[in-house]
């Protein structure tokens, strides 16, 4: 009731002000009705009081009052140091992000060649990681009379730690310096190939011998003889490859056997197969054939089989890794990001 403005005019104007603090506000009044209770309240009054007025009651409700602003003040300050906190983790995470950023580019760096002639053969490589690195690698190497070999690999787990893994077994596999690489051994003319289950089993010694790495590897390798097609392969826990041959036959080979570095001692198998000109080879990580489909489903093999057959003949060497790529990507409705890391080595014998 006061002169030139009411007091729920004043208290909606007071809310209008810009101010850092809070105001509590109890509004008297003579009135009882309720609407003019409701229309003080809704001009952001705290609390409301009639006349006449009981001391004791005014003291309760401003003792009230005062306990609402220590809380808001409380609250005002915890705000603060979340928010601070905020930016301070906002900094940290950008700067772990770069290092990742940097870190994928070292791990990409790990394969640096996509596809190469070794004689009248081709070996072309696919490595994509579901997050900044991953634990995936393929690769390849050969020596001076025209040999090579060719890898597919999958550290368990994801992130930073199988990536370190990875990098430490590249090293192992090394295509630069042969005489770090664990498949090859020093001869008269200078280096030839152990036995595949050979490689698998001083690979696995390295990894198992490593204290305090729970992680271990699954991984296919195949060693092939440029001037004969003899290709011997080991299957280390690895899903199998998939013989593709020239005139439309297609299989899926090897036998499985132990991931490298769990078990000390582990013994490893080697298996033969005998490639002909125009005959593929298709080594692959488990991020294909466990590719979970929209109903729930996993890739499968048979997935995998039906993805690699509708590639147009004409897609060869990156292009038909692309493909395979692009072709997992459309089963899985349009996710661009791959639940796990997927890689893969393709070898294209005798038809360069």
């Amino acid at each position: 009731m006061m002169p030139g403005l009411s007091g729920p005019e004043f208290c909606a104007a007071f809310r209008a002000t810009q101010r850092a603090a809070y105001g509590y506000f109890i509004l008297l009044t003579s009135k009882s009705e309720k609407a003019a209770v409701a229309t003080g309240l809704e001009s952001g009054a705290d609390d409301f009081l009639t006349k006449p007025v009981n001391g004791d009651e005014l003291r309760a409700r401003i003792n009230a009052g005062a306990r609402i602003l220590m809380m808001e003040q409380e609250l005002r300050a915890k705000n603060a140091v979340i928010a601070d906190t905020l930016a301070e983790l906002q900094m940290i995470h950008a700067s772990i992000d770069k290092d990742l950023q940097q870190a994928r580019v070292l791990q990409q760096s790990l394969m640096p060649v996509r596809s190469a002639i070794f004689g009248q053969s081709r070996v072309s490589l696919l490595l994509r990681s579901c997050g900044h690195v991953g634990g995936d690698l393929a690769g390849m190497f050969a020596i001076q009379n025209g040999d090579f070999g060719l890898f597919s690999l999958d550290v368990s787990g994801h992130g930073i730690t199988s990536a370190m893994m990875t990098a430490r077994v590249a090293g192992y596999l090394s295509s630069d310096y042969p005489d770090e690489n664990l498949a090859l051994t020093r001869s008269e003319t200078g280096f030839a190939f152990v036995p595949p289950s050979e490689l698998a089993g001083r690979l696995n010694a390295r990894v198992v011998g490593q204290q305090g790495v729970t992680e271990y590897l699954t991984m296919a390798y195949v060693h092939v003889a440029q001037d004969t097609g003899l290709a011997r392969f080991v299957q280390a826990g690895h899903p199998p490859p998939l013989l593709l041959r020239k005139d439309g036959g297609a299989e899926f080979i090897g036998s499985g056997g132990l991931p490298v570095g769990l078990i000390e001692n582990a013994p490893f198998e080697d298996h033969v197969v005998q490639l002909a000109p125009g005959d593929r080879l298709l080594l692959y990580t488990d991020g294909f054939t466990e590719a979970v489909l929209p109903d729930g489903s996993m890739l499968d093999e048979a997935g995998l089989l039906k993805l690699v057959l509708s590639i147009p003949a004409d897609r060869t060497g990156p292009d038909f890794l692309d493909a395979l790529c692009d072709g997992l990507k459309n089963r899985l409705d349009g996710r661009t990001e791959f639940d796990d890391d997927i890689s893969a080595a393709l070898l294209e014998f005798g038809d360069q």
